[in-house]
């Protein structure tokens, strides 16, 4: 259960002529012997009492000879009440706004701790704004307008979902320190990474991470949000790769083979692109990474081979053919079952299914 967060943010605001007017008080002062004392007009000191003229950087230093506060506390004054405007001026603007919270799957971003739960919508708003690290509403748009062509190749998807499932893994990738990307070491590193296949997550997650992060590319496990219809996502922020996987099918083999699917859009294409795996999506450079993991995790060769002597249905010789590849039985399960040499109804005790803690 989400705890609720609650802040007092008064809708009322103490000017710098208030303070000054306080003083003055103190001091049993008129409004008339400070302007003597000051050299400023009566009507000025009268006009920054009644909030019509702003604390000039050269009245503050006047009113510190006379005051006795120095003059960084009257100018600080004259900030904090430009800020405590701008402010009062935001809420206004965001309270009008708050139906965009609709757009979002927030009891599930609030229950994955994400963001945090406030009972009033302005908060909560503000806090999905800080959550994307966006100034408004209107950011939203102009940030994640990049992104409108991978949602379009995903067929029924909640575009806001997404953007928040992609956001929590640009947070969480930032996290990872990595060394430069480099294309070579990566090729080598993807095929050591065929055996973490054969482990178990609490095994496999950290090793993966680790030795992803040594050639420039931060890994992310993140469990999807309502709406999202996204198996993985390959992007590039700055000069890192992320590689982000939700797990959408729970089974061994489709979580390995959308990992290497990602890592061929790594290899195989630019950084400016987004990739989003999910709901059929089909080109030719996401024709291209399925390839690319196909051969990877079993060679076609090897594969044609096992076809020759197999029988079509014994599942002990699946398990020996992925010893010798050095792969999870599943995903050779898996294999046969995409190319429709296996119904999708047989062989998957061969495979491991996973479910987030």
């Amino acid at each position: 259960m989400s705890n609720l967060n609650s802040t007092y943010e008064p809708n009322y605001i103490v000017t710098p002529g208030d303070v000054l007017d306080d003083y003055l008080d103190d001091y049993s002062m008129s409004q008339v012997e400070l302007s003597e004392r000051t050299g400023l007009a009566k009507k000025t000191i009268n006009a920054i009492i009644n909030a019509k003229a702003s604390i000039s950087t050269e009245t503050a230093i006047k009113f510190e000879k006379v005051l006795g506060r120095p003059a960084h506390f009257w100018n600080n004054l004259e900030l904090l009440y430009k800020e405590d405007l701008a402010r009062l001026e935001e809420k206004k603007s965001l309270s009008a706004q708050v139906e965009w919270l609709n757009n979002f799957p927030l009891q599930d971003m609030i229950e994955k701790n994400w963001i945090g739960l406030y009972e009033d919508k302005y908060k909560q708003l503000k806090e999905v704004l800080k959550f994307y690290r966006i100034a408004s509403i209107d950011q939203w748009e102009n940030i994640w307008g990049e992104y409108q062509v991978a949602y379009r190749k995903s067929k029924k998807v909640n575009e806001f979902s997404i953007s928040a499932w992609l956001q929590q893994g640009e947070i969480e990738a930032q996290n990872i320190e990595c060394h430069s990307f480099n294309k070579k070491q990566f090729q080598k590193t993807l095929k050591e990474i065929r055996s973490l296949t054969l482990l178990k997550p609490e095994q496999f997650i950290p090793r993966l991470i680790e030795s992803c992060s040594q050639v420039g590319v931060a890994v992310v496990f993140l469990p999807e949000l309502k709406g999202t219809g996204v198996s993985g996502c390959t992007r590039w922020i700055g000069d890192k790769a992320v590689i982000q996987l939700s797990l959408r099918y729970k089974s061994n083999d489709q979580l390995w083979f959308t990992f290497f699917h990602e890592a061929g859009h790594i290899i195989k294409h630019g950084k400016k692109e987004v990739f989003l795996e999910g709901n059929g999506m089909n080109d030719e450079k996401e024709n291209e990474a399925n390839e690319f993991a196909k051969e990877f995790l079993i060679p076609e060769k090897k594969f044609q081979k096992f076809l020759e002597n197999w029988d079509g249905r014994a599942l002990q010789p699946i398990k020996t053919f992925a010893e010798s590849l050095g792969i999870a039985p599943g995903i050779a399960v898996g294999r046969l079952q995409r190319d429709d040499y296996l119904p999708y109804s047989h062989g998957n005790r061969l495979k491991v299914f996973y479910k987030w803690q």
